[in-house]
């Protein structure tokens, strides 16, 4: 598959790392020059491009970037993508820490919600909860029972069957997180976020969600 990603930080990078030596064409940006991913690109073999050309003939683009930084993706930073571009945010919204006060979320609009209105697309959210040291070193195979279940919330489809076949393939349980719109059982400070579950404590930690975001995670 031809894969964009667009951030290499921790999940970013450690994302192009694994999906590289899955066989996957990989072309990965930050937001400066690509010359300044020269490392990674030598060490995984993804091609280093600007952020406006990541998604060139993708057929998956993977956004994670500072929740601050969305607002600052060209309009266009999809436009060369393949139809039907199936497009994974992994961001997480800390208003203490990093980003400052996003007043539509913290209105309650989800986090992935957010990110999909500035987009303009559709979006599914994964990664968002997993440690990146445990995305890096914790994969298992598919018969293993105590693989770390990670959620997926966006519309139901061909697209999130892609989903779950990729974060399979990465070595985790992929599990249903719901619809877009109940991305929030997600997000920071919730039940699920952070934990290394199986598959049946993710989706009662995902069932016991509050509705309300925790006051750590509020501006």
């Amino acid at each position: 598959m031809k894969i964009g990603i667009i951030g290499a930080g921790f999940i970013g990078g450690t994302l192009t790392r694994k999906l590289r030596a899955l066989g996957h064409e990989v072309r990965v940006s930050n937001s400066r020059a690509p010359e300044t991913l020269a490392e990674l690109a030598a060490e995984s073999g993804a091609v280093a491009t600007w952020a406006g050309e990541a998604a060139k003939g993708a057929d998956l683009v993977i956004i994670s970037i500072p929740q601050k930084n969305v607002p600052q993706l060209a309009s266009d930073v999809l436009a060369g993508a393949n139809p039907g571009v199936v497009v994974i945010e992994t961001n997480n919204y800390y208003p203490k820490e990093r980003d400052g006060l996003i007043a539509e979320i913290e209105d309650g609009l989800p986090e992935s919600l957010w990110v999909s209105k500035h987009l303009g697309v559709p979006v599914y959210k994964a990664f968002n909860g997993i440690w990146w040291k445990h995305l890096r070193d914790k994969s298992k195979g598919a018969d293993r029972p105590d693989r770390i279940a990670l959620p997926i919330a966006g519309e139901d489809g061909p697209a999130k069957d892609i989903v779950f076949a990729l974060i399979s393939e990465l070595g985790f349980e992929p599990i249903d997180g719901g619809a877009l719109e109940e991305s929030w059982r997600q997000q920071p400070g919730t039940p699920v976020y952070g934990k290394d579950f199986g598959r049946v404590d993710a989706l009662e930690a995902l069932a016991q969600a509050p509705t309300e975001r925790p006051e750590a995670f509020r501006a």
